[in-house]
């Protein structure tokens, strides 16, 4: 195979840009459809033995008090069971009893399947450490690439961690999804995973340096591309199988880590491949002070 990844990094950069782009424009107009984790409030979801509508069960709300600006009613995510689900305000425990009341007066078979509640404090605390987290992984990528590679291994990896976090948020604002932990987490799996396939390739590129030197750096690095290509592709591969097969049939609870993960695995093969390493040339050529001594 001799194909110029690197030679032709203007073409990808310019796809990731374009993506990027389009996701903070989205994110600027809309921002991200916040859950209760991160904005405070309750989620309740009942379950019916018919179907209710909506204006039937804003008109229950409208009994208790809770029928405000803010309420949103929607039809539940479980396709097949007859339910709702109520996102409002944090709610007292007697609040939540009262309205589970009026709709066993008003309804026959009424099941209460889950009820969260965050408080807003709790919501701006969790906003915070998640963030932290997010901060706090990253500096150890840099310093850990850092201390096993070059200063400039770690400017290229955390670029490929930087794209795939804003590939993920901006198809989260463009599809606006709700968003909560789970999202966190799915964005700390993607951040470990695309910085396990980038070091794959590093060690490559290392190696080669080592027992390659008559090659030049541009061809050194698409030498090592090509030689990783294979178990790049097959473990993302095999990656992406398991979680869309979780995606599609497994819970509703998890849909949200997983569409994550599917999202940012897709993005972390890319910018292993055709971001981290390609990177590399272009600090190779624009700065002289990180300029690799053995290349």
């Amino acid at each position: 195979m001799n194909f110029d990844f690197v030679g032709n990094r203007k073409i990808w950069f310019t796809v990731s840009i374009v993506l990027i782009v389009v996701g903070i424009l989205f994110l600027g107009i809309r921002g991200l459809n916040l859950g209760i984790d991160f904005q405070g409030g309750s989620l309740i979801e009942f379950k019916f033995d018919e179907r209710v509508s909506l204006d039937e069960f804003r008109n229950v709300l409208a009994g208790v008090d809770l029928d405000d600006e803010g309420a949103v009613v929607q039809p539940s995510d479980q396709e097949d069971i007859y339910g709702i689900m109520l996102r409002t305000r944090a709610l007292t425990p007697e609040e939540s009893q009262e309205l589970t009341a009026a709709l066993r007066a008003e309804f026959a078979g009424v099941e209460q399947l889950r009820a969260d509640t965050v408080w807003p404090t709790i919501g701006e605390e969790l906003t915070w450490r998640a963030l932290l987290a997010l901060v706090v992984a990253s500096l150890i990528i840099i310093v850990y690439i850092s201390i096993r590679f070059e200063p400039k291994y770690a400017f290229a990896a955390l670029l490929a961690v930087l794209h795939d976090v804003l590939i993920v948020v901006g198809f989260f604002a463009l599809v606006f999804r709700e968003i909560n932990t789970p999202f966190v987490a799915g964005l700390l799996t993607i951040i470990g995973y695309s910085i396990n396939d980038t070091i794959v390739i590093f060690d490559r590129i290392r190696e080669n340096k080592k027992f390659k030197r008559h090659k030049d750096y541009k061809e050194l690095l698409n030498a090592s591309i090509i030689a990783n290509l294979p178990r790049s592709i097959n473990t993302s591969l095999t990656t992406l199988l398991c979680v869309t097969t979780i995606f599609l049939f497994g819970g509703v609870t998890i849909k949200t880590f997983m569409l994550t993960l599917l999202v940012g695995f897709f993005a972390g093969t890319y910018s292993s491949i055709f971001i981290a390493s390609p990177f590399l040339l272009t600090i190779e050529e624009k700065i002289p002070a990180l300029r690799s001594k053995e290349a």
